[in-house]
C-alpha cells in the first residue's frame, strides 16, 4: 500500500492537503519499487526523495522550507519529504514557549502578514526566588530578557510553519512514525523506513495489517527532538558522542489554564527557582499570560536529581499550591496538559553533526540555550543551515541512484560552528553545570558568568555522569510525603492525563521494551536498591508494580498506552534499561495549544 492510501485511510493528518496527496501518489507512481528481501516479512514498497526528514518540528519545517525556497531561488528541482509521527502536524510539540524571532525572521521575513500565531508580545519579565510562603525578586540575568519575544504556543507555531512548508512544495506525512533507519553495504545512511500497522499484541498480523514504507533520500536529515530513537542509533552507530560530554535532561510538566479575565494580564512571563525543591535539585517554574484569558504554567526538573522519591509532576503540583500562584488560578479552569524532556547539557554535550548520508538537526542534536530557556530559534536555524549546506549536493544530479555512494556533508558542522547558534550557546555554556555544585554555588557563579564575565570565562565546566546514574540508593534518601491533590488547583495524574489528548492503537505490542540483556534490573535493581522511581518519575503513570497471586517478588508493569512520549523513562531508568520504540503512527498526545 502506498503512502497517498495510508495517508486518506489511516492518518488523522490535518495538513495532507489535495494538491499535496495528488503530488504524493504521483511520486508513488513514477518511483522504482525496490522490495527487500526478508525471511518472514512481505517486501516494502519504496519511495525516493532528494531528501527525507525525519520529525515535523521547528526544525524539520524550517530545513524542508529553506530547501524549497533554495530550489526555486536557483531553478533547480528539488524533493523534500518530511516524516511526522503525531496524528497531525504539532500533535507532539510542548514547550513552555517565549519565542525569539531571530530565526523566523531570516526563514520567514513576513511572517507577520502570512498569519503567524505570534499574538502576544511580551510587555513584564520577572524572575523570583520563592520559598514555601513568600516570593523574593531576583534580578533577571540578560539571557532571560524577553524585549521583543512573543509568548506562543508550539503547537500552533510549528502547525502554520508546516503550512508555509507545504505551499512550498514539500510533501509533509504526519502518522507516520518511523521505525528503522536504513544504510548500504558500506553503512551509509540510505533513508528510513516507517513502522509496520495493524500488529496485535500478540505480535500476529491482523486484518488492518499494513508493511511500513522505505522512503530513499539522497540526504537524511533527523529532526526528532530530544532522545529521538533514530537518532540515538545514529549517533552511536557512528560515534557522534565520542568528544562531546554525555548529554543531560530536564522533565517538562506543562499545563494550560483558562484563567479569570480580571487576573489576566498578557504578555507577562513569570520564572521562579527555589521551593518546592531542594537546593541539590536543579529546576524552576515558568508562568506566561497569553491571549485570550490563557495562561501557561509549568515546571521543570532536572533529571540528575539524586534522591528516588522525588516526583517532578507532584512538585509541579505542589509549586501550584504556592500563595503566589494558587490565587491567580482558583477560578479558573485546566484545559490541557502534557510532558516533555528538554536538553540541558548545552554547548559541552553537542556531538558530531554529520555522518555519510545525512545530518543531526534541532532538539536532535541539542541545540538549546539552557539559562535563556529557548531552544526554537536555535532548532529552526540549525535546520536552514542543514538546508543551505546539503542543497548543493543532492541537486548535482537529478533522481535518485542507489549505486552513487553517499556523501558525508561536512560543510554543515563547519556551518554551524560559524553561526550565531554557536557563539550563543558557547557564551553560556558554564551556566547549567555550575548547579551540579548546588543551588547556591550555581546561583552565584551565574551571576557572575551573565553579568561580569559575559561567556568570556577561560575555562569550561563539564558533565560527566549521565542522568541515569545520578540516583543514589533509596536508602540513602528521605521519602517525601507529598500533599494529596484537592482537584480544583491540583490533579492526579490520570485526571490530567486525558487533557493532554493521549491515545494509542490498544491491540499492539507495547512500544517500551526491557532491554533482554536487562531484564534483571527493574525487579532486582531497580525496585529493590533504587525504591522504584520509575513509579514516581513518569509523568503519565506508565510504570508500576504488582504482585501476583502465589509471587513474593513484585513484576513491572508497564501501561504505555498511558504514554505521552516524553522520553523520561529511557533516560532516568537505572542503566536505562528501557528501549523507547516507536508506537504506531499517529498514536501518542494529540497536543493543540502545548
Amino acid at each position: 500500500m502506498c503512502i497517498r492510501d495510508r495517508v486518506s485511510t489511516q492518518s488523522t493528518g490535518k495538513l495532507m492537503t489535495v494538491s499535496m496527496r495528488a503530488a504524493a501518489a504521483a511520486r508513488c507512481i513514477r518511483a522504482p519499487i525496490y522490495r527487500r528481501a526478508c525471511s518472514t516479512l512481505a517486501p516494502r514498497e519504496a519511495m525516493e526523495y532528494d531528501v527525507v526528514i525525519v520529525g515535523g518540528g521547528p526544525a524539520g519545517l524550517s530545513a524542508a522550507l529553506r530547501l524549497r525556497q533554495l530550489a526555486e531561488e536557483r531553478e533547480k528541482e528539488l524533493s523534500v519529504c518530511v516524516l511526522e509521527k503525531g496524528a497531525e502536524i504539532g500533535a507532539h510539540i510542548l514547550s513552555g514557549n517565549v519565542l525569539e524571532t531571530k530565526a523566523l525572521d531570516e526563514l520567514v521575513p513576513n511572517w507577520a502578514e502570512l498569519g503567524a500565531p505570534l499574538d502576544t508580545p511580551v510587555e513584564k519579565d520577572s524572575m523570583r526566588f520563592l520559598t514555601a510562603s513568600s516570593s523574593i525578586w531576583l534580578p533577571t540575568p540578560p539571557p532571560m530578557n524577553n524585549h521583543g519575544n512573543y509568548i506562543i504556543s508550539l503547537s500552533q507555531f510549528t502547525r502554520w510553519l508546516g503550512e508555509q512548508a507545504e505551499n512550498a512544495g514539500v510533501d509533509v506525512f504526519p502518522g507516520f512514525a518511523v521505525s528503522e533507519v536504513l544504510y548500504d553495504d558500506v553503512g551509509a545512511v540510505t533513508g528510513v523506513a516507517t513502522g509496520d500497522m495493524g500488529i496485535g499484541k500478540d505480535g500476529q498480523e491482523k486484518d488492518t495489517y499494513a508493511r511500513g514504507m522505505e522512503l530513499h533520500a539522497k540526504q537524511t536529515l533527523f529532526a526528532e527532538g530530544a532522545r529521538g530513537s533514530c537518532s540515538e542509533e545514529v549517533m552511536a552507530k557512528f560515534n557522534l558522542r565520542e568528544h562531546a560530554d554525555p548529554q543531560v535532561y530536564g522533565l517538562g510538566i506543562k499545563e494550560v489554564w483558562e484563567i479569570d479575565p480580571d487576573k489576566h494580564q498578557p504578555g507577562t512571563v513569570s520564572h521562579t527557582i527555589g521551593w518546592p525543591l531542594t537546593s541539590d535539585t536543579y529546576g524552576g517554574s515558568f508562568l506566561y499570560h497569553m491571549e485570550g484569558n490563557l495562561v501557561q504554567i509549568g515546571f521543570v526538573v532536572g533529571l540528575d536529581y539524586e534522591n528516588p522519591y522525588v516526583s517532578p509532576y507532584q512538585e509541579f503540583q505542589r509549586f501550584k499550591q504556592h500563595p503566589s500562584v494558587r490565587p491567580l488560578l482558583e477560578g479558573g479552569s485546566c484545559i490541557s496538559y502534557g510532558a516533555r524532556v528538554i536538553n540541558e547539557g548545552g554547548f559541552q554535550a553537542i556531538p558530531k553533526l554529520t555522518f555519510p548520508g545525512g545530518a543531526l538537526i534541532g532538539c536532535s542534536a541539542g541545540f538549546v540555550n539552557v539559562p535563556k530557556i529557548k531552544g526554537t530559534h536555535t532548532a529552526m536555524k540549525s535546520g536552514m543551515v542543514a538546508a543551505e549546506s546539503i542543497f548543493d549536493t543532492v541537486t548535482e544530479s537529478e533522481g535518485y541512484d542507489p549505486s552513487i555512494p553517499k556523501i558525508e556533508v561536512t560543510e554543515y558542522q563547519s556551518g554551524m560552528e560559524a553561526s550565531w547558534v554557536w557563539s550563543e550557546l558557547k557564551a553560556v555554556r558554564n551556566v547549567h553545570p555550575s548547579f551540579h555544585y548546588g543551588m547556591w554555588f550555581g546561583l552565584l557563579y551565574s551571576g557572575i558568568e551573565t553579568f561580569v564575565l559575559r561567556g568570556m570565562a577561560p575555562w569550561t565546566l563539564r558533565t560527566t555522569t549521565p542522568d541515569s546514574a545520578r540516583t543514589k540508593p533509596a536508602a540513602e534518601c528521605t521519602p517525601i510525603e507529598y500533599p494529596k491533590p484537592d482537584g480544583e488547583v491540583s490533579f492526579d495524574i490520570l485526571t490530567n492525563l486525558a487533557r493532554s489528548g493521549t491515545d494509542h492503537e490498544h491491540d499492539q505490542p507495547a512500544h517500551l521494551r526491557v532491554k533482554p540483556e536487562l531484564a534483571h534490573v527493574p525487579e532486582e535493581i531497580s525496585y529493590q536498591t533504587y525504591g522504584a522511581p520509575e513509579t514516581r518519575f513518569c509523568p503519565a503513570k506508565v510504570y508500576e508494580y504488582s504482585v501476583e497471586d502465589g509471587e513474593d517478588k513484585p513484576k513491572l508493569v508497564i501501561n504505555a498506552q498511558n504514554c505521552v512520549h516524553c522520553k523520561c523513562c529511557s533516560i532516568k531508568m537505572h542503566q536505562e534499561y528501557i528501549k523507547w520504540t516507536v508506537p504506531e503512527g499517529a498514536g501518542g498526545p494529540g497536543y493543540n495549544l502545548m
